[in-house]
């Protein structure tokens, strides 16, 4: 598959060095040009600045705080898959932002509302995306979104990339893997795993 990433920090990294090791094709795009080449060249990934991106599958591997500038800052969302990894935190009082009942993705999902938003990949951590396993054990990818034929192209974006895609259902849900999100970057200091903890069902 061909796959553009939207941002150029750890996340972005780390999606991106799973993606190209399942054989996909990933362009990053960034507005720091020199970032952005620097990490296209570490992925053996394409880059290019702001723009449209050209391919069906876009991930949003930036803050939740920057995808409205994003949205306006970028053209031809309509019509593709964008896959939002973002836990919309309030990093002052380390909450979720959006009111209950609601989640990020769900936000974003009305800033694009030409697109189709699939939520993926917010509690995979970078480190261990980089590595590829925690433990020995392959990462699992909880996906939520309304059209399952996205969710089928993103769960099997996943799996081809060495990771265990789990569907866990529509777009609504996604309040509650932020919810997971949010716990699971709070306890980080307490567990001392250095961020390289991953959530995962075993049996």
């Amino acid at each position: 598959m061909n796959i553009t990433i939207i941002g150029n920090g750890n996340m972005a990294k780390g999606i991106g060095t799973r993606l190209v090791s399942g054989g996909h094709t990933v362009t990053i795009h960034a507005r720091d040009e020199a970032k952005g080449k620097e990490l296209a060249d570490q992925l053996g990934a394409s880059f290019a600045t702001v723009g449209s991106p050209a391919d069906d599958i876009v991930i949003l591997a930036t803050p939740y705080s920057e995808v409205a500038t994003i949205a306006k800052a970028y053209g031809g969302f309509e019509g593709k898959v964008v896959v939002d990894i973002t836990n919309p935190v309030d990093f002052t009082t380390f909450q979720l932002i959006p009111e209950a009942g609601q989640s990020g993705a769900q936000e974003i999902a009305k800033l694009l509302p030409g697109a189709v938003v699939v939520k993926a990949f917010n509690t995979t951590l970078a480190g261990p995306l980089a590595v590829g396993t925690v433990d020995g054990k392959e990462l699992d990818v909880f996906v939520a979104g309304d059209d399952n034929e996205a969710k089928k192209t993103i769960c099997e974006l996943v799996k081809t990339s060495g990771m265990r895609p789990i569907d866990v259902g529509p777009l609504a849900n996604s309040r509650h893997l932020e919810g997971f999100g949010l716990i699971q970057m709070s306890v980080q200091d307490q567990i001392g795993t250095g961020w390289m903890s991953s959530l995962k069902f075993l049996g």
